[in-house]
């Protein structure tokens, strides 16, 4: 069985200068995904961090790359704009993209949504409920028809992105708000898939359901490609496909209204 390569990629800044976040996530929070991912069968995953040389995603590892998932917060400014281009690039080619919780307003993310990715939020160590929208979608495959995490923070509406290709999950948050929390988008060969729950100083990604999304969004992002966006695409077409019929046609000026 060829294994699906995974690079979860973080910031990992939180994690080192929070308490908290370090209780919770002692090696980071990718490497806590990574180890998850790691106990399936036909997934192989890798760490990089933004620290890391070449920010931890070089040509050769996004190469080698068939999905990659992004946590940032704090640090979305330090992304050089050139790592950007090269993951744009592999994902129109084929790369599967899941961004997570505050990467929304990453550099990548707002790159291929084209769009300010703007939301509300709050911190107020709420309850969140996590709502099923779409049960025959692969990324919901085994999930409860709701499930509740215990405090989380509050991500609302308007959340300006582009109209999802699939809304998957949904969210309520104990103070009233509603956010759409789990969002899939195309773009090029490649499949993109958000989800918001995820605030680093909660323990949301030792949530059973939430690894059984990760785990499942994996495999439906994964790399599809073909090496290049599409063979096609701005090419000139000399040869038609039918035969096109001389015509005794000569342009002339046209004469436009004052």
């Amino acid at each position: 069985m060829e294994k699906i390569k995974v690079t979860v990629w973080n910031e990992f800044r939180h994690e080192k200068s929070n308490v908290t976040a370090k209780g919770f996530y002692p090696s980071g929070i990718h490497a806590l995904i990574a180890e998850r991912l790691n106990q399936e069968p036909d997934i192989n995953a890798g760490i990089a961090a933004l620290d890391d040389p070449e920010q931890g995603l070089s040509p050769e590892v996004l190469e080698q790359t068939d999905v990659l998932t992004w946590w940032g917060h704090a640090a979305h400014d330090e992304v050089e704009d050139k790592l950007v281009d090269r993951i744009q690039k592999r994902i129109l080619e084929g790369m599967g993209l899941i961004v997570l919780h505050s990467g929304h307003y990453s550099k990548i993310f707002r790159r291929m949504m084209g769009t300010t990715c703007l939301l509300r939020w709050r911190e107020a160590h709420e309850k969140e409920r996590v709502w099923v929208t779409l049960p025959s979608h692969p990324i919901a495959a085994g999930v409860s028809p709701y499930f509740e995490l215990a405090n989380s923070e509050m991500y609302g509406e308007y959340f300006d992105i582009p109209q999802p290709d699939e809304q998957v999950f949904i969210s309520w948050y104990e103070g009233g708000e509603v956010f759409r929390s789990g969002c899939c988008f195309n773009r090029g060969l490649g499949k993109i898939f958000y989800f918001s729950p995820g605030h680093e100083v909660y323990p949301i990604y030792h949530n059973q359901e939430v690894q059984k999304i990760l785990v499942n969004a994996v495999r439906w992002v994964k790399f599809r490609g073909n090496g290049s966006v599409f063979p096609f695409l701005g090419a000139q077409i000399k040869i038609p496909l039918e035969t096109i019929a001389e015509k005794n046609y000569h342009s002339a000026p046209i004469d436009h209204p004052n």
